[in-house]
């Protein structure tokens, strides 16, 4: 069993504002539910996961699926509430990070990341999934993908990681999440011999999981998951379309 930090506090500011009026993304509703229940219902049933702590809203503990769940009021930023959810969790070796706008996300996807940790050796772990499973099952979505050696990947929404090296790495890992939806820019940051094997395509997972970790000081694992829903977040109308469509379909 592991402790989770469910990130649920970004404000809907954005292209979701023309979907639903709610002041925060996680409680926009999908069919009957805010998004972030899906989430939750998801985390719960994957009996991975002892203690969830939620830095969202106040209205998320309101909430059916949030019962036996921690609420904490948001900060200003993605590095603050992560801050502030590890400093809640202080003393917990390991921590299992989610965000709430993966509402596809299943209890099998959560098991299966988390077995594919192994060990938990490294300080971190970061799923990614590769594009023919994502278009397999969700066809039509406009993810952000990486071409490499071993094909095109997309992150996942899950993060496997130690609290104690987040200080250490905190300041990279702000400049890695501001730029997520940018490969290009992703790559300017470990350098220029970096950038032209991505732009030749002569980068591997492999080389990416190496040059990446070893920048911002930690040792890590990318962990390729064959679960889509670990990658399919909703951050614009046309997927909250497609979360919607698969919903209403069953």
């Amino acid at each position: 069993m592991i402790d989770c930090l469910l990130l649920a506090g970004s404000p809907n500011t954005g292209p979701l504002r023309d979907i639903s009026p709610m002041a925060y993304e996680a409680l926009i509703p999908i069919g009957p539910r805010a998004m972030v229940e899906y989430v939750l219902e998801a985390l719960k049933a994957s009996n991975c996961v002892r203690r969830i702590i939620v830095i969202g809203p106040e209205e998320i503990a309101r909430l059916p699926a949030a019962s036996g769940v921690e609420v904490y009021t948001p900060a200003d930023s993605l590095m603050e509430n992560l801050a502030a959810g590890i400093a809640l969790l202080k003393g917990t070796e390991t921590v299992l990070v989610a965000t709430a706008d993966i509402p596809l996300l299943t209890p099998a996807a959560v098991r299966d990341f988390i077995d594919r940790c192994g060990d938990r050796r490294a300080d971190l772990y970061y799923p990614v999934v590769r594009e023919e499973i994502v278009e397999r099952h969700y066809p039509g979505g406009r993810r952000t993908y990486v071409r490499l050696t071993d094909g095109r990947f997309t992150g996942g929404n899950l993060v496997l990681f130690r609290p104690a090296v987040f200080e250490r790495c905190r300041a990279k890992a702000q400049e890695f999440a501001r730029y997520r939806k940018n490969p290009l820019k992703l790559a300017a940051l470990v350098g220029p011999v970096f950038v032209l094997r991505f732009l030749l395509r002569r980068l591997s997972l492999a080389d990416a999981e190496r040059r990446i970790t070893a920048l911002v000081g930690i040792t890590g694992r990318a962990i390729v998951s064959e679960y889509p829903e670990l990658a399919v977040d909703v951050d614009k109308p046309e997927d909250y379309e497609l979360v919607v469509s698969r919903y209403s379909s069953h």
